[in-house]
């Protein structure tokens, strides 16, 4: 069994895919940008309004004063390949990149009911990708092809109809046939031929389809021979004495071709996806919409490698010659396309470029699955990625240097913390010390309270805060402190005591300069 994914007008719809324009628009694509040019492809709304192939631009443009013209990209071609090669690895390993929009893959052993359904997933997806396509399905990879090209209910319902009228009726559906046939008809995408049906869609093909020569073309249609069925009717032997080997390689087209080993693709083995733009782009809108193409396809290909994303590189190439990196660590790895375009788009909205973008690039860095078995009292974030991205927000308002986890700093002087990045998971609390502290704890006031003091022979002897207030009963010797005095900008000193007050209260009294200040209360 093959599967074929078709993508009918692939140069348009791969320019279309990464040229973020309007959908009810008419589109068609040109040979080139002069005036001679000629029409090679137009889109449903186009055709419409009455472009037809062949047309040069000037006629087009006369005929639909609205039409979006396109030249062929080779790089959206590109992109539009990679994405369908994405989907293809979705329904089996071994895949050919058989032409320019046209996927030949290798079911060999798959169950035909399954078939039908990871096929017409994969129609499903690549119409996500802004890729229209269809799926056939057959015992040769020819037949498949033309399943796939001249898809369409009706054309099956009318094979079906010319097998029954026949001489020789096939035998009656199995139930699991009729199963899938039914499938079929809920998925007008997919089309899956049987060895009993595959005679009679054959036999209504038009002769084209085999792709004869001019010389043979015209043979034939002077014999009254303008289907596969017509020529298949004909006798074998008798094509190959009189065409040779050109009658007896299209006789076997005609009837579907046999079996044949494949070229196999090699999955990619780095995730990353660029882009030139024709124009510079100066907004965020269009810049988006091609990342989250990009992630369309690249979360693809890493779901098939079966990896996730542990890093995003983010690279805008600017006019000015100059470029615009950043890279992107994610709290947890993930293979989902809206989480990894949610942290790309929470960096771009801030970013203010000096000149006008005219090439991106994005990178993953792949990685196994996150698999780990969670202690006991370990706590783990509900949703890490919506953690970052409201940490990331917050960045955007106040700055990095003022969001994080506070840790103390090697050093004697008091309140002096850095901020590390939160961790997405929370430990266990530690466990108490063994020694237990040897004096009450100190509750710390922030910011420290100001305080005015009545001295007595040159000891403070009566305290007044906004919070408290009272005679000081007993004060210790004082406790000095200080350090970094060998950079000026960053020197400290400190005076420290332990007072009680008269009412009740232990209290620390603290001296910074000719400045008085309760620092905290003793439990």
């Amino acid at each position: 069994m093959f599967a074929v994914l078709h993508l009918t007008d692939f140069a348009l719809h791969a320019a279309l895919r990464t040229a973020h324009a309007a959908p009810d628009r008419p589109h068609a694509l040109f040979a080139g940008s002069g005036k001679k040019s000629v029409l090679l492809a137009a889109t449903a709304t186009a055709r419409a309004a009455g472009i037809a192939l062949g047309m040069t631009a000037p006629q087009a443009v006369a005929r639909c004063p609205t039409l979006v013209i396109h030249v062929p990209n080779a790089t959206a071609e590109a992109e539009a390949r990679a994405a369908l090669l994405a989907v293809a690895f979705t329904l089996a390993p071994t895949i050919e990149d058989t032409a320019p929009g046209l996927c030949t893959v290798s079911l060999t052993g798959a169950d035909p009911e399954k078939t039908l359904t990871a096929a017409h997933a994969a129609v499903a997806t690549l119409a996500d990708l802004a890729l229209p396509a269809s799926a056939g399905l057959a015992r040769t990879p020819l037949l498949a092809l033309y399943a796939a090209r001249h898809l369409s209910r009706s054309s099956f319902s009318s094979s079906f109809s010319a097998d029954s009228s026949s001489n020789s009726s096939p035998p009656l559906p199995s139930p699991a046939e009729r199963k899938l046939k039914e499938k079929e008809a809920r998925s007008p995408d997919v089309h899956l031929l049987t060895p009993a049906t595959e005679k009679a869609f054959l036999a209504q093909l038009p002769l084209a389809t085999a792709d004869p020569s001019p010389a043979l073309a015209a043979i034939f249609a002077t014999w009254g021979v303008h289907t596969l069925g017509d020529l298949t009717d004909l006798p074998r032997d008798e094509l190959v004495r009189r065409f040779g080997a050109e009658g007896l390689a299209l006789w076997q087209r005609a009837s579907g071709g046999e079996p044949r080993p494949l070229r196999p693709v090699i999955p990619p083995q780095t995730f990353s996806a660029s882009l030139e733009f024709e124009d510079a782009i100066e907004t965020l809108e269009p810049l988006l919409f091609l990342l989250r193409r990009f992630l369309d396809r690249l979360t693809l290909e890493l779901t098939a490698a079966q990896h996730v994303a542990a890093e995003l590189a983010l690279t805008l190439h600017l006019v000015d010659e100059t470029k615009h990196t950043r890279a992107f660590r994610l709290p947890e790895p993930t293979a989902d396309p809206a989480i990894l375009f949610r942290a790309l788009h929470t960096h771009l909205e801030s970013l203010h470029t000096a000149a006008s973008i005219c090439a991106v690039r994005l990178r993953l860095t792949p990685a196994r699955p996150l698999v780990r078995q969670q202690g006991l009292f370990d706590t783990g974030l509900r949703d890490p990625h919506g953690f970052a991205d409201t940490l990331a927000r917050v960045v955007a308002l106040v700055g990095s240097d003022r969001v994080g986890t506070p840790h103390l700093a090697d050093t004697h002087r008091p309140d002096t913390v850095t901020l590390a990045p939160p961790s997405a998971v929370i430990p266990a609390p530690a466990p108490p010390p063994v020694h237990p502290p040897l004096s009450a704890p100190l509750r710390r006031f922030r910011p420290p309270l100001p305080a005015r003091l009545e001295f007595t022979a040159g000891r403070p002897a009566y305290l007044w805060t906004d919070r408290l207030q009272g005679e000081i009963s007993f004060r210790s010797v004082a406790w000095p402190g200080s350090g970094e005095w060998w950079q000026a900008d960053r020197a400290w000193a400190r005076l420290e005591w332990d007072i009680a007050l008269a009412d009740g209260g232990l209290y620390r009294l603290l001296r910074l300069g000719d400045a008085w200040y309760v620092e905290g209360e003793y439990d």
